[in-house]
């Protein structure tokens, strides 16, 4: 026969594999939850936000949400370092306030890659963000800049020896503990000379032959985003 205290350990038992099962699971299993950062998109020069539908369709595909990808939208014919530099910094916090993450990642195409970098470099980016990618950016200046360079401050800031390409250039290319990748491909009809994109410290990938707006929509291009993010 059962004695009184066996009786109500028999009855408790239930209770406690309940309260087990509802129980919060534990705070490191949050944490691995949301180990990765939110990506900013930064367009090129006379773009706009939808460019990105398609990369940002792979990283959605890959597992990202819609809540963890951003898409800054600009006017293109402003100043890298006087006005957009600035702008991208508000919209970065308004980010990681919105999210909560102590930093993000940008990802960024064309001219956007000068408007990114001058940020990390002298915008205190370095503080804010984890992973730099430049698809096609003219970081070195690029000679097709000279076309629209007499009426265009954003054109003048992408020319070769430019005040802007100068002092990105000056010093530590790839500073603080940022991780920055460059995508560039030799078939480039708008940055001249291909060379230009690469950056010393930076991992440095060549895509074969292909057209300047091509790298948008790259599947090959859109997995080596997506490695180099994870990383």
């Amino acid at each position: 026969m059962l004695t009184a205290r066996q009786k109500l350990a028999a009855l408790l038992a239930p209770v406690a594999v309940l309260a087990a099962l509802l129980a919060p699971a534990p705070a490191h299993a949050a944490d691995q939850a949301v180990s990765r950062n939110p990506v900013v998109f930064v367009h090129g020069y006379n773009a706009d936000p939808g460019v990105w539908g398609p990369l940002r369709g792979r990283l959605e595909t890959a597992g990202y949400t819609d809540a963890e990808l951003f898409s800054w939208g600009y006017d293109t014919h402003q100043s890298v370092n006087e006005v957009l530099s600035g702008r991208l910094s508000s919209y970065v916090d308004q980010v990681r306030r919105q999210t909560g993450a102590a930093r993000v990642d940008l990802v960024s195409h064309s001219f956007g890659s000068l408007v990114t970098r001058w940020y990390a470099k002298f915008g205190g980016g370095t503080a804010t963000v984890g992973h730099w990618v430049s698809l096609a950016g003219p970081n070195h200046g690029t000679s097709t800049a000279w076309a629209c360079a007499l009426w265009d401050q954003a054109c003048r800031d992408m020319t070769p020896g430019s005040w802007v390409v100068g002092h990105l250039a000056e010093g530590d290319e790839t500073p603080g503990a940022v991780a920055y990748a460059t995508f560039w491909s030799n078939c480039d009809e708008v940055v001249n000379p291909d060379g230009s994109v690469p950056l010393a410290g930076a991992t440095n990938v060549g895509v074969g032959c292909l057209k300047h707006n091509d790298l948008l929509g790259d599947a090959a291009v859109a997995r080596g985003v997506q490695e180099f993010l994870a990383s």
